[in-house]
């Protein structure tokens, strides 16, 4: 009898483990994904303000007609694209970061910092591009590691994920313009 008792404690103890593993490893990967949902929120209100900056500099009166013309069009383009971050945000994206490179050539960007409004706007556009870099790399962080997460053998037999489609990283070119950088 008493070995009967042994084997069923053990067996009980077994279960809890069990349980009390499934049950942290779930609530870990909740945690990992209410942070990814958090960096890709951060990530789309970065993206807005570099969109705004843009605008904001192609309507400041202070490039060409041309360039602000085509500026102003990648901006309107970044803001209007969809914020699911599928191929059509990202080609939007990087339209952006190149009418940023081709209006803040290194002639247009020392001609901008010999005026306070050019310095003002400069200084709004650089911050907007490295918060951009910054949340995207966040967000790629984050990514990895629910993906590294959701990798392992429990979470995928016992379907801990359920049907929560697993997250992809964020590619487009984010690099600010070169000539940007605070002399």
């Amino acid at each position: 009898m008493s070995e009967v008792l042994s084997w069923v404690f053990a067996v009980l103890f077994v279960l809890v483990v069990a349980a009390w593993y499934l049950s942290y490893t779930a609530a870990r990967l909740d945690r990992l994904h209410v942070r990814l949902s958090g960096t890709l929120a951060a990530l789309d209100a970065r993206l807005v303000r570099r969109a705004e900056a843009a605008v904001e500099l192609a309507n400041s009166g202070l490039l060409d007609g041309a360039t602000s013309l085509i500026l102003a069009n990648a901006a309107a383009g970044s803001l209007e694209a969809p914020a699911d971050h599928g191929e059509e945000r990202e080609l939007a994206e990087n339209d952006l970061t190149e009418a940023l490179d081709l209006a803040l050539t290194p002639d247009v960007v020392a001609e901008l910092r010999s005026t306070p409004l050019g310095q003002d706007v400069l200084a709004r556009v650089g911050s907007a591009c490295t918060r951009v870099q910054l949340a995207r790399r966040f967000h790629n962080d984050a990514v990895t590691d629910v993906r590294r997460v959701r990798r392992k053998w429990a979470i995928r037999l016992f379907h801990l994920a359920g049907h929560t489609p697993m997250p992809h990283t964020v590619e487009f070119n984010d690099e600010a313009p070169e000539h940007l950088t605070p002399v």
